[in-house]
């Protein structure tokens, strides 16, 4: 429910506004793109000190806040009247939207499994795949019979009403404030040959492992950046891109329902998979299919390689999901998680805040999208081989 309901605050929402904020505003696309790079980062340190906050006070109380802190945001873009109360309330829309909904939602579910911890994070990313199926087409629909300001409001009232009873009503923080274990088992209990499940904390000594210092953990997180900045800036400049292989802008908008179908299967399977393997094996499954994807589209020409694209990008994007999800919590256990997780979900935010610039500077130079995209294709190599010589360990099997 609360991935599902941080749609007002993603790209495929925003994307469908901004026709009509530049057109109410004066704003110019290069300036609707500068604002949403900036509002980005402003997602990612936000992520970087909520998850450090929910680490303290538990996803609980913190959904309920950010509920009607979003509800907050949308009602803000309503009534922008200049525009530096747009930039506030689209960064607060980002933030709040983008990167601590989903934040706490990933350590909630990362609490609740271990076990089972991988459908879990898949399921959950069904929201995701419904929120950009109902949103956008919802948002569309309220901008052409109220404005594009009412529309904002109406979401505003919709998300708050999502978020905030389930949060406080439904939602514990932890199994053991309800004398449970994760995946509902009576006793905590270790899983047999997975290192995975270790703790962040040596619990006989109480000093925290210096995960966050620790060159095996650098190995693994900076690669986080490139899938958000190769998909964003293939998204974001998708119907130029398809236009310059000679397709139709028509084309380029049908292809998210492949998208979207492709990246929720790989999901579900992935999230099934990696209770069984390493995640660092779905982790380059998915850089690879990321390098695959980049390929396909310097050489797109026809109707058939634009769905082979996108498919492969659908398959990149949902195996990335999953490793997201699982990769922290399986090194390096479910205490003090937040700020690892969020380390992580920083940078990845960071990437798909740069991605767009580049693609875009280089096409400028060039004239070309071939040069940009095979420059990007270095991304996914270097971020195989980063992967390779990443060795996380972990300090026991507790939970």
């Amino acid at each position: 429910m609360v991935v599902f309901s941080s749609g007002p605050g993603q790209s495929y929402v925003f994307s469908i506004f901004i026709d009509s904020i530049i057109s109410d505003t004066g704003l110019s696309r290069s300036g609707i793109s500068a604002l949403y790079m900036l509002s980005t980062g402003v997602s990612a340190a936000m992520v970087w000190i909520v998850s450090r906050m929910v680490d303290r006070v538990g996803p609980r109380m913190m959904l309920v806040a950010i509920g009607f802190a979003f509800a907050a945001a949308c009602f803000g873009m309503a009534f922008a009247t200049n525009i530096l109360l747009l930039y506030v309330a689209f960064a607060s829309l980002r933030a709040l939207g983008q990167g601590s909904l989903n934040i706490n939602a990933v350590l909630l579910v990362n609490q609740w499994f271990v076990a089972f911890r991988g459908r879990a994070i898949a399921f959950m990313g069904l929201g995701a795949v419904l929120s950009t199926a109902i949103f956008p087409p919802l948002a569309k629909a309220l901008i052409d019979n109220l404005g594009w300001r009412q529309a904002y409001a109406v979401l505003g009232i919709i998300v708050m009403s999502l978020i905030v009873p389930v949060s406080f009503l439904v939602i514990r923080n932890r199994p053991e404030d309800m004398d449970l274990s994760p995946d509902g088992k009576g006793q905590p209990y270790i899983v047999p040959g997975r290192q995975a499940e270790g703790v962040s904390r040596d619990v006989s000594s109480g000093l925290e492992t210096p995960v966050l210092r620790s060159l095996h953990f650098w190995l693994l997180a900076l690669p986080m950046a490139a899938p958000g900045l190769v998909s964003t800036a293939l998204v974001f400049h998708q119907t130029s891109i398809f236009k310059e292989a000679g397709l139709t802008a028509t084309l380029a908008a049908g292809v998210f329902v492949v998208f979207s179908v492709s990246a929720a299967l790989t999901s579900v399977a992935g999230g099934f998979v990696v209770e069984r393997m390493s995640p660092k094996l779905l982790y380059g499954f998915s850089m690879l299919m990321l390098l695959a994807a980049l390929l396909l589209a310097v050489v797109m020409n026809s109707a058939f390689v634009a769905v082979l694209y996108v498919i492969i990008m659908g398959v990149a994007n949902g195996s990335q999901q999953i490793v997201q999800g699982v990769i922290w919590a399986h090194y390096y256990g479910r205490h003090q998680l937040g700020r690892i997780q969020g380390t992580g979900m920083t940078i990845g935010i960071c990437g798909s805040a740069i991605g767009p610039f580049p693609l875009a500077l280089l096409h400028d130079a060039t004239g070309s999208y071939s040069v940009g995209l095979l420059v990007l294709t270095s991304l996914p190599v270097f971020s195989l081989i980063s992967i390779l010589f990443a060795h996380p360990t972990s300090r026991g099997d507790r939970y």
